[in-house]
């Protein structure tokens, strides 16, 4: 990150509302929004069209990729894709049900701060928190004294922001799943993150 003092003011987003070739198992697939997913993005441009949004950013993962190109349609700026941003890596564990205990383990073990946890055939929690971290910081050097907003994914946000923001606690966010649009807003400069408003608590 640029030694620049004016910060960024990111607007990080879980993608609307999804569905998927197959439903309750652990994927790496993008999945596609629903009708209830596009209504959620369209509301939620609407609520930000006093913010002066510069751009919007995205995964590459399909449900936010289509987040994002229905944001910026709202709010007449240019939608950009950014790798980065994707949950993690689940690996040999796709297609295992969420309610199969090795769904959540490395997970769990991740927000406890044990990030050489990792997905067999798939990544560790240093190497989540490495490319999240990078790519935010590269769209703040690109927007110095701008506002964006970016879509991602509930459980990068839950396991990455709070551990990189230096007004919260680093277990923050215990609950992984966030709903579908809820917004972190967060400020980044050479100082580091700070978390503005989230969806997790009341901030200090």
């Amino acid at each position: 990150m640029s030694d620049l003092q004016c910060p960024a003011t990111l607007l990080i987003a879980r993608h609307g509302d999804a569905e998927y070739a197959l439903g309750g198992v652990m994927s790496d697939e993008g999945g596609w929004l629903t009708d209830l997913g596009r209504a959620q993005v369209g509301e939620l441009a609407k609520t930000l069209r006093s913010r002066r949004i510069a751009a919007v950013y995205s995964s590459r993962m399909e449900r936010a990729v289509e987040s994002a190109d229905l944001a910026a349609a709202g709010l007449g700026v240019r939608r950009l894709v950014t790798e980065g941003l994707e949950e993690p890596s689940v690996g040999e564990l796709a297609g295992v049900s969420f309610q199969d205990p090795r769904a959540h383990l490395v997970f769990d073990a991740w927000l406890q701060g044990h990030l050489d946890a990792g997905y067999p055939g798939g990544e560790d929690g240093h190497t989540v928190m490495k490319r999240f971290k990078q790519a935010l910081e590269d769209i703040a050097d690109t927007h110095r004294g701008e506002t964006v907003l970016v879509f991602t994914h509930s459980g990068v946000m839950s396991l990455v922001i709070p551990m990189l923001s230096v007004n919260v606690r680093n277990d923050l966010a215990a609950q992984r799943f966030l709903p579908t649009c809820a917004v972190a807003e967060v400020e980044v400069d050479a100082d580091g993150w700070r978390i503005l408003s989230s969806p997790w608590t009341t901030v200090e």
